[in-house]
């Protein structure tokens, strides 16, 4: 894989590949908007690292610019595109749906139809959520004195779970997997659909709506309390960026088994973890308390979401290597060494 796209690239996730693509001799292509605050200053840092980056200021919803990316007259032959240009909040796609229905599902349309005309057809990894699962009534809940557990999924949740979008934001997202999916049965695309759950590291910006893993340990490094929405002992599973990255360099490496597939990644059981847990991590790192407030629950929001990470295991041979406790620690460190990227956050 010597000449990369990836959407969004100046985001959390696209940024911290990119360096990983950069760091490897790869020709990395970013396109990203740069709407979300963050993305300005991860830019900045990625061409501070030298290696064979280009940067093309664009929007996902525009079909022209994303078919000249893959079809100009100097477009490159990209080998893969790692497709993570997104509205990234349930909160957001509430407020505005619209915005979010034409940024994720007309977005990732747009991005397959001129990967569909290129003539040189790159592999795409879409970067797809686990709300696309909802809130998975049917798996059973069960609540202790600091975490809500399944009743009925001891190994988390698996690829062969029925869909069942809630929320806008689970709506365009889960329309856009679906798409990923089909354009590989139907157009021969090699797609690979990864439904993720909870990625946390440096160089994100988490805010109260999106990235709460990041968002929290902002807030307690600059002493600001944090709020939590239910009654915090809803549960995810958290994984470090640079597990991510390498699941996407896995994917790349077996498209015999992971063409046209979909893959739930996350920390799964090991790396599960509950709001009011993650908190007692944090203040047991950083030596002090953290004041917290509530409040009401947040529509779309699930009890509990834990991947069920065996598919990914054994056919792309990926497993988690950082767990939370070290993730904890190592992003916290990042973030008490680059305080002052977080001024105005």
């Amino acid at each position: 894989m010597k000449k990369i796209l990836i959407t969004g690239g100046a985001g959390f996730i696209g940024s911290n590949a990119a360096s990983r693509f950069l760091a490897q001799g790869a020709a990395v292509t970013v396109f990203d908007d740069l709407s979300r605050r963050g993305t300005d200053k991860n830019l900045r840092w990625l061409k501070s690292l030298g290696g064979d980056l280009t940067f093309i200021k664009g929007d996902i919803r525009d079909a022209k610019a994303v078919n000249r990316l893959l079809n100009g007259t100097s477009a490159p032959r990209f080998d893969l595109c790692l497709h993570l240009a997104a509205q990234v909040a349930v909160t957001t796609s509430v407020v505005e749906p619209r915005e979010d229905f034409e940024i994720n599902a007309l977005g990732t349309f747009n991005l397959l139809e001129a990967v569909r005309a290129a003539a040189h057809k790159p592999v795409v990894i879409y970067s797809s959520t686990n709300k696309v699962y909802g809130k998975m009534e049917y798996a059973g809940v069960k609540e202790s004195a600091k975490r809500y557990s399944y009743a009925k999924l001891p190994k988390g949740v698996t690829e062969r779970m029925w869909l069942d979008f809630y929320s806008p934001y689970g709506c365009s997202k889960g329309a856009a997997d679906q798409y990923v999916i089909d354009y590989a049965r139907i157009y021969g695309l090699k797609t690979i659909t990864f439904r993720q759950s909870c990625i946390y590291g440096p160089r994100q910006f988490g805010v109260e709506d999106q990235g709460w893993v990041a968002h929290f340990i902002i807030c307690a490094v600059k002493g600001r309390p944090i709020t939590i929405y239910g009654d915090g002992k809803q549960v995810r599973d958290i994984l470090y960026v640079d597990d991510l990255v390498d699941a996407f360099l896995s994917a790349a490496r077996n498209l015999k088994v992971s063409a046209g597939n979909v893959y739930n990644i996350g920390g799964g059981m090991a790396n599960s973890v509950s709001l009011l847990e993650f908190i007692a991590l944090l203040e047991k790192y950083l030596g002090r308390k953290i004041e917290l407030k509530y409040g009401d629950w947040r529509p779309g929001d699930q009890k509990v979401y834990i991947s069920s990470i065996d598919r990914a295991r054994k056919e792309l041979g990926w497993t988690p290597k950082i767990g939370c406790k070290k993730g904890i620690e190592l992003l916290v460190k990042w973030v008490q060494e680059n305080k002052g990227l977080f001024d105005g956050f």
